[in-house]
Order: C-alpha cells, then sequence, then structure tokens
C-alpha cells in the first residue's frame, strides 16, 4: 500500500481530527478532512425511496418494503447495498480523480465521508472486505480503491478488516461497456473465497455500484463459503439502465 495512503488511513482509524485544508473541489475554502461547507452542500445525497435490496431510487414506496422489479426477477446475492450518494458531479470527479490520477489524499477524504454516513445508519459486520482487483488491474492501477473504504468502514462497525480473503480469479472485462446479462456472464466465477466463513456476516467495499454485478458476484462466492449474511457498502449508487 502507498505510504501516503497508509497515512491518511492511519488518522481516521485513530479517530485524529483533520486539520484545515483546501478545498479539494474549489481549492478556494478551507474544510474539515479537505472540503468546505459549500462543496460539501453539493455532493448529490441519495435520496429515497430506495430500494432495500440494491438502494435503486423509485418513483413510488413499493408497498411492505418490497425490493424493486430488477431485483424481484433476479435478486442479487447480495442481503442489502448500502450508499449515501449518486454517482454525480462533483463526487463523481473527486472518485475519478483518486482511482486514475492517483489522487491518493483523495482516499482518506472519501473514506471520511463513507465513515460518517455508516456512523449514521448503524450496521455490523463479522468481517469487511474491499472487493479485489485483478493482478493486472491493480498493477496498471498501482492500488485497489476500495482498500482505504473497507478499512475505515471496519473501524466504524466493528468487522475486522480481511483484505486476504478473497481474490480475483481471472482479468474480467471491464464492465462499463456491457450490459446487464453480459456483466453476470463476465463476472461468472471470477472470485476465490478462503474456507471457514460459516454463520459470518461480512460486508463488501467499493467506491461505486452501478448494476450490482460485482457485488452479487462476490456475495455469492462468500456465501459459498458459509457467509450467513452479506452487506454491500459504496461510496456512491450509479444508475444503471433500466432492462
Amino acid at each position: 500500500m502507498p505510504a501516503a495512503l497508509s497515512n491518511w488511513e492511519g488518522q481516521l482509524l485513530n479517530k485524529r481530527p483533520f486539520f484545515q485544508q483546501d478545498c479539494r473541489l474549489c481549492g478556494r475554502y478551507r474544510g474539515r478532512d479537505g472540503l468546505c461547507d459549500g462543496c460539501r452542500a453539493m455532493l448529490p445525497a441519495l435520496a429515497g425511496p430506495l430500494c432495500p435490496v440494491c438502494a435503486e431510487p423509485q418513483a413510488v414506496a413499493l408497498p411492505d418494503g418490497a425490493p424493486c422489479g430488477r431485483c424481484q426477477r433476479q435478486r442479487p446475492a447480495f442481503d442489502a447495498l448500502f450508499a449515501p450518494y449518486r454517482y454525480d458531479y462533483p463526487l463523481a470527479e473527486l472518485i475519478h480523480h483518486y482511482k486514475y490520477g492517483r489522487a491518493l489524499g483523495d482516499g482518506a477524504l472519501l473514506a471520511s465521508l463513507l465513515a460518517e454516513f455508516a456512523g449514521r445508519t448503524g450496521g455490523s459486520a463479522d468481517l469487511v472486505i474491499p472487493v479485489p482487483l485483478a493482478k493486472e488491474r491493480l498493477a496498471e492501477r498501482g492500488f485497489n480503491q476500495s482498500d482505504a473504504l473497507a478499512r475505515t468502514l471496519a473501524a466504524i462497525i466493528g468487522g475486522t478488516f480481511s483484505p486476504r480473503l478473497c481474490w480475483r480469479k481471472r482479468n474480467t472485462a471491464r464492465q462499463a461497456s456491457l450490459d446487464l446479462a453480459a456483466r453476470r456472464r463476465n463476472l461468472a466465477d471470477a472470485f476465490g473465497v478462503e474456507p471457514g466463513l460459516h454463520g459470518l456476516c461480512v460486508a463488501i467495499v467499493d467506491d461505486v455500484a452501478s448494476s450490482g454485478s460485482t457485488l452479487s458476484a462476490l456475495a455469492s462466492a462468500l456465501k459459498k463459503r458459509g457467509a450467513k449474511r452479506v452487506d454491500a457498502w459504496v461510496l456512491a449508487r450509479a444508475i444503471f439502465p433500466k432492462t
């Protein structure tokens, strides 16, 4: 793990307050964790009503807490997805710069946003794991963008951070160019998981969820190893086209 990212994560885990910093978005004002109050107010909150399974926004609340139509047709393997924001401006720019621009300082900011949400939402898990990258993707990017989020979430909800519990068996095609059916085929048997999860609750963590196919494939692999419950936690929920 890069040293800069590790140092920021250490501050989060030790619950030490951050110094006032120039805002990561506007650069004009100073604010806690690197966001001024004005830019923090611009973050695109994920507003309800939401599907209780995949957290996709619904036009109207479904009766008796029923899942959305897509989840009714093919329920994902995870039990519930939790997300504080939509994948939209200006959060999308922060995530993109972090992942592809190696703006490692933004990792601490993004992790703090997920931590704030987790603190309000509650929840618990025995194990917390980042969605793993394939070796080729990890070498290309230099780090797994989900590590900081998962490590911080573990500190908030009380689970054990377990980055080596699962791995990618192969380098799959990029999901963004595929439709829903192709995404599911692309991820079939894509993850390996260590044994010994019988009866445990697991939280899996990623930066963005769209169709939920990656999270569902990993949740399925975890449940085959005995996990009792698998929840998915992401910073941002992208809205996948209706099918």
